[in-house]
């Protein structure tokens, strides 16, 4: 039997395409709803059935969440961000594969990492800094999680840098869920400050050891023992 084309599963594909690229570029930034059903029918010139079939397949991917009378909105920026946040993931689940992931990226990005990258990083400490003094958490949290993700990026390994994206809505959770804790005292850039001078150094060993203390600290914390460094 000779296989045959089906045009309309091959409109329905370069829909979801085109909806995707508008998520991953950040054109359709995460949180925000999508233009109205109507709109997107006028913009791609299809038909409603198509859309939804569309909307759908996103849906089920995770990059889309359809809420009931109030419209569909972007939920991740991935199919493997989208996975990740549909498991709900528990703090400790969390911090253990940070113990992997951090210690790599930071020996990675100890040889890998640009002048600029590093320069990138100081002016996250500060804006961190400034967010501890001015009480902002949500600041403080973005700063911390930004700094972290810009080590990953600055591996030079893709894959990494993806992967630490795609976990970042539940680091940012953790990162709040730390600051909201009685006796956190995020005013101590011990753990990050050194982390930051090892990749100045280019030392690969002592980036790592950095990266893992910072996760052992934040794990002593959970454990009622006293810790300054963050999560």
């Amino acid at each position: 039997m000779a296989l045959t084309s089906n045009r309309r599963s091959v409109l329905v594909d370069d829909v979801i395409e085109q909806l995707r690229a508008e998520i991953t570029s950040g054109r359709w930034p995460v949180g925000q709803r999508i233009p109205p059903e109507p709109e997107l029918l006028e913009q791609l010139g299809i038909a409603r059935g198509t859309l939804r079939e569309a909307t759908r397949a996103l849906s089920h991917a995770g990059l889309l969440q359809a809420r009931q009378g109030d419209g569909t909105y972007v939920r991740a920026t991935s199919e493997l961000s989208g996975a990740l946040q549909r498991l709900d993931s528990e703090m400790s689940d969390v911090l253990e594969v940070r113990q992997a992931l951090d210690a790599q990226a930071a020996r990675l990005a100890a040889t890998r990492i640009t002048p600029e990258e590093l320069a990138h990083l100081g002016e996250l400490l500060e804006q961190r800094a400034t967010a501890w003094e001015n009480r902002d958490r949500d600041a403080w949290v973005q700063a911390d999680y930004a700094f972290h993700q810009r080590v990953a990026a600055g591996s030079g390994n893709a894959l990494m840098d993806n992967l630490y994206t795609a976990l970042g809505p539940a680091l940012r959770r953790s990162m709040t869920a730390h600051w909201d804790a009685p006796g956190f005292d995020g005013a101590d850039h011990r753990g990050h400050e050194e982390l930051l001078d090892a990749l100045r150094a280019g030392d690969a060993a002592q980036a790592a050891r950095s990266a893992t203390a910072n996760i052992d600290a934040t794990e002593q914390w959970r454990d009622g023992a006293p810790a300054h460094d963050e999560p």
